[in-house]
């Protein structure tokens, strides 16, 4: 479960990414964040992964709050959660195969484990057979699968994913979005943020939206 208890962010200079906000997400949900550029959805996923701290309030994944934790502390929740950036964060002098292990070596898998897992996730995302290219051989959106397969291979509680239909065709968008909803299925929580609503209205899930770092109805 995903809390926040009178949440706010206020950055450098004065900014205020998000205002008092409370709201839970329970285990198993797949959760829209939805919002102008600005409103607070990336801060929102950050403070979950413990990426950012809050400047106020509580922010609690599984009863942790990870907003007060002790930084090396931070890694052991990680291994919980995956995590699709938007502007992917892809390594570009290494294989799409390296690339999706880099976390399974990060918590310290053996390589038998780690080359099944990877290869497994390559697959589930539709990569499979590339995984010796390197990424700028991929097509955009191909990329942000191998986003979404580095994300999962170590098969985490919850998958967060910022803009992870930016930049991509209608067509290409509804099979990413195709995509989480197998995870979904199969009992992952699912944190998504997105601007484009029409999208998020096919799959009929909760809707949070935001507003300069406010719900709005």
């Amino acid at each position: 479960m995903i809390q926040f208890q009178q949440v706010s962010k206020r950055y450098r200079g004065g900014f205020d990414a998000l205002k008092n906000l409370s709201f839970e997400i329970q285990t198993g949900e797949l959760v829209f964040l939805a919002g102008h550029s600005g409103a607070g959805k990336s801060t929102i996923l950050k403070l979950v992964a413990g990426i950012e701290r809050p400047t106020g309030g509580a922010v609690l994944v599984n009863g942790q709050n990870v907003g007060s934790m002790r930084r090396a502390s931070i890694p052991f929740v990680r291994r919980h959660i995956g995590l699709i950036f938007q502007d992917h964060k892809i390594l570009f002098d290494r294989s799409v195969y390296d690339n999706v292990r880099l976390p399974l070596d990060i918590i310290g898998f053996e390589n038998h484990d780690a080359r099944r897992r990877v290869l497994a996730a390559l697959d589930k995302v539709g990569l499979a057979g590339k995984e010796k290219l390197n990424p700028i051989a991929l097509s955009g959106g191909e990329q942000q699968r191998l986003c979404i397969a580095r994300a999962v291979v170590h098969r985490p509680a919850f998958l967060l994913a910022d803009e992870p239909t930016a930049n991509l065709d209608r067509d290409y968008a509804h099979d990413i979005l195709e995509l989480f909803k197998s995870f979904h299925q199969v009992g992952v929580t699912l944190v998504i943020s997105a601007h484009d609503e029409t999208l998020m209205a096919d799959y009929g899930r909760r809707i949070l939206r935001l507003k300069n770092g406010q719900f709005t109805a």
